[in-house]
């Protein structure tokens, strides 16, 4: 698949700027607590941890948003936070990465998504968490949709970014897709494995090796055709347009439905020199693939495009995201 040729790619960078894209998901805030280790507490055998710096970053479908603002589009998040500090925390951070977070709806029976992080010279001492994995009540989950169908009136296109933290039910999820689907939007899906099978009639679903083998319930193996097996499988039960999964070092694999119930599947090898961190390669990926749908590019373009950001990203130190210009520079 890496004969598109890179100079039929350039194109449909510039046509991100301003493109309206609305992510729908669970959001999380990610507090870093950083500092140094010189001792042992005479408390308890635990290393005390003297802080030298503390910061906050969007997580979940937050960091899909902050992605697409990177590379140009509009991006809105349409989410739940509760009534608290780390709600604010999310939102300002949000809103000053370019995000419109018009939409985040206040659940004051629920805490806001944090998850905390405390790391000694980089290396992670603990993690704690506060959240709420119960739905949404029908009351959140109606001005949810309200506000979706809003939205939607101008959307280019939909990303749907589950975390299992209960925003996305079972309805609201055929909702969505329906609305997409009846105002041809292209709507494209990172899976929580639980809900894997819910997102029918999808433009993309983005999974890993991993989720892909999980969410089917099957046993992962290393085998090539059983992995063929696998997207052919996955793409029928969802009577999607197209999978794309990811497979780090082994780049990725495009499923796409033709006329007459074909399956084409096209290979994209990896471009990474480099690989210092994967963490959010997903989220670029998925982020990148909406927008040049968006953009009118065919399938194997989008996911080729994805694919050259993916290789940028994960030569990155954390959660990171990536610009037009960082991959022009690589297309040229």
């Amino acid at each position: 698949m890496n004969t598109v040729k890179k100079e039929n790619l350039k194109k449909f960078l510039t046509a991100f700027n301003g493109k309206e894209i609305i992510v729908v998901g669970d959001i999380m805030l990610d507090h870093f607590i950083k500092g140094t280790v010189s001792r042992i507490s005479p408390e308890a055998p635990v290393p005390v941890v003297n802080v030298t710096k503390e910061y906050y970053v969007a997580g979940g479908a937050g960091n899909v948003a902050v992605n697409l603002a990177a590379l140009g589009a509009k991006a809105t998040i349409l989410s739940v936070v509760g009534q608290d500090r780390s709600g604010e925390d999310l939102s300002n951070f949000l809103s000053g990465q370019g995000v419109d977070t018009s939409f985040v709806v206040l659940d004051t029976s629920r805490p806001t998504t944090q998850k905390i992080r405390i790391l000694a010279e980089n290396q992670q001492v603990v993690r704690y968490d506060r959240e709420s994995k119960n739905p949404v009540s029908s009351d959140i989950g109606k001005i949810c949709m309200e506000n979706f169908k809003f939205l939607a009136k101008k959307a280019d296109g939909v990303v749907i970014s589950d975390y299992g933290k209960g925003m996305l039910s079972e309805a609201n999820i055929k909702a969505i897709v329906d609305i997409c689907n009846k105002n041809k939007i292209p709507v494209c899906v990172d899976p929580k494995i639980e809900n894997f099978k819910k997102y029918k009639n999808i433009t993309c679903m983005t999974p890993n090796t991993k989720e892909a083998f999980e969410g089917m319930g099957v046993a992962q193996v290393s085998d090539e055709k059983v992995l063929f097996d696998l997207g052919n499988k996955i793409l029928k039960t969802l009577n999607a347009v197209s999978l794309l999964i990811t497979r780090g070092a082994e780049g990725m694999s495009l499923f796409e439905k033709e006329k007459g119930g074909k399956v084409k599947v096209s290979s994209v090898k990896a471009t990474a020199r480099e690989v210092f961190d994967v963490t959010g390669a997903g989220d670029t990926v998925i982020s990148v693939l909406t927008l040049a749908l968006a953009a009118k590019a065919s399938l194997k373009e989008a996911a080729s495009l994805a694919n050259y950001a993916a290789g940028i990203v994960v030569g990155k130190v954390g959660t990171a995201t990536v610009t037009q210009q960082e991959i022009l520079k690589v297309l040229k």
